[in-house]
């Protein structure tokens, strides 16, 4: 299987190949003040002040999204995804590379929607912060973005790479086999932190890795073996099923990944993750430290 990820330069080289389609995923999401304080906007201006060249951008706010489900950046129907692909270019793409201007999440999100549609793409490893640390030239305003000719990709959603509410709760009950592992931090899984979401802490029995400590002091991930060390033998042995959530699936994404390099199958990410879950009072949560 390629690598998942690609080099800034690796990218610039290939910038001007036919058939590579560049997508910029970023989204802002504001730091929460306060408990509830949950802030979300497109990335779409920042775009626009300063991108990939070539690169468009890849909407999760609304159009690579459910916006009539409960919770953000809801996994959007088939059809939904088919038409804002089609305006992405991808159908003519050979190869599909995404980043994102903030720490790879939103990046993985991306890759792990297309991945679950048959899509094969790439991750720029670092994000655009590598891409400006490797000096290498931006690009501004419209000219690239706007409809791509061509067709439209047939898709469908793959199973075994999304979960819902029932499938938590029937491993929650003891009723189907598999490890819930939460990918925020710690002082959000133990509840200590301010949190965007309803209530504080996380769903009962859950493993707690954050997806942080899988990328390094410059933003890349991690090499493979520590990858494997930061993830540990409970979430990497065995084949038991792994369902991933966060807070609204983005960071969730970023731990599909890295156990996709490391050969982990079996992955799905709760889509509603504690947006959904913390918003029903009649659904458990807990908050201290768990089991690792």
């Amino acid at each position: 299987m390629p690598d998942i990820l690609i080099s800034p330069h690796a990218l610039q080289q290939g910038l001007q190949q036919p058939g590579l389609a560049v997508l910029d995923a970023s989204v802002e999401l504001a730091a929460a003040r306060f408990d509830g304080d949950y802030r979300v906007a497109s990335g779409h201006a920042a775009w626009l002040a300063g991108h990939i060249p070539t690169s468009r951008h890849a909407d999760l706010t609304r159009e690579l999204a459910d916006t009539s489900a409960p919770y953000s950046f809801a996994l959007p129907s088939p059809a939904a995804a088919q038409d804002a692909l089609a305006r992405l270019g991808i159908a003519e793409a050979r190869q599909i590379v995404i980043y994102d201007r903030h720490d790879g999440f939103w990046a993985a999100r991306l890759w792990w929607m297309l991945r679950s549609m048959g899509i094969a793409a790439s991750v720029l490893d670092g994000g655009l912060k590598a891409w400006r640390q490797a000096n290498l030239a931006l690009a501004q305003g419209q000219q690239t973005q706007g409809a791509a000719p061509g067709s439209a990709v047939a898709l469908t959603i793959q199973p075994g790479h999304w979960a819902s509410r029932e499938d938590v709760l029937a491993v929650l009950e003891g009723q189907a086999p598999g490890t819930l592992v939460c990918a925020l931090g710690k002082g959000l899984f133990e509840g200590s932190a301010v949190s965007r979401y309803a209530r504080r802490g996380h769903i009962p029995g859950s493993l707690n890795r954050p997806a942080r400590e899988l990328f390094d002091q410059q933003g890349r991930y991690l090499p493979p073996q520590a990858l494997a060390k930061t993830l540990g033998s409970a979430l990497l042995e065995g084949d038991q099923p792994l369902i991933l959530y966060c807070g609204g699936g983005i960071s969730a994404a970023a731990t599909a990944l890295a156990l996709t390099r490391l050969g982990r199958q079996n992955v799905s990410i709760y889509d509603g993750s504690l947006q959904e879950w913390a918003a029903d009072p009649a659904l458990p949560m807990t908050s201290g430290a768990t089991a690792h």
